[in-house]
């Protein structure tokens, strides 16, 4: 699925985390993808958006984002049907080898990524990855963007709002 045609946009400041489910989950499932190819699909993304927002911050105060479980929880929704579940972990510092980031990614499943600076602060999706860089949907601006993998494992990554990787969101293996 490419996403930068797409040109799509968080609705407003709080809806990072529901923007990447809904674009992750358009990835994982072919049937919930279709949506953005509707004649409406701007009105239905948007209205998606909140719905995600409402179902995965039951308890926890939506001004303050999406958490990870809640994150983990709506991709899993998409991903069911094709037996696979997601679940976070928390990035390890500058020894991250991100082998489970990067296997997941090149074997076509996105990966969340939470980013911040002193506290986690935005959601960005990762979509692909080479060698050297991982292509991350920043939904904020719509765009896919190039982000070093060397400046993630250091917390150096620009482009992406902040610099410092908190946790991830991927298929789990179990």
């Amino acid at each position: 699925m490419k996403i930068a045609p797409l040109h799509l946009r968080q609705r407003d400041t709080t809806t990072c985390g529901p923007t990447v489910a809904v674009v992750a989950g358009a990835i994982v499932d072919p049937a919930y993808r279709l949506s953005l190819t509707a004649p409406d699909a701007d009105v239905w993304f948007e209205a998606e958006q909140g719905r995600v927002h409402l179902s995965v911050n039951r308890v926890w105060p939506r001004a303050l984002g999406t958490t990870p479980v809640g994150m983990a929880r709506a991709v899993t929704a998409c991903s069911r049907g094709r037996g696979v579940s997601y679940r976070w972990r928390l990035w390890r510092g500058r020894r991250d080898g991100l082998a489970d980031v990067l296997s997941a990614v090149r074997s076509g499943w996105p990966v969340a990524m939470l980013v911040g600076r002193f506290l986690p602060r935005h959601w960005v999706l990762i979509v692909n990855a080479s060698d050297d860089e991982m292509h991350c949907y920043e939904p904020s601006s719509g765009e896919v963007r190039a982000v070093s993998i060397d400046m993630v494992r250091q917390a150096r990554m620009t482009g992406l709002g902040y610099r410092r990787p908190f946790g991830f969101v991927l298929p789990s293996s179990r």
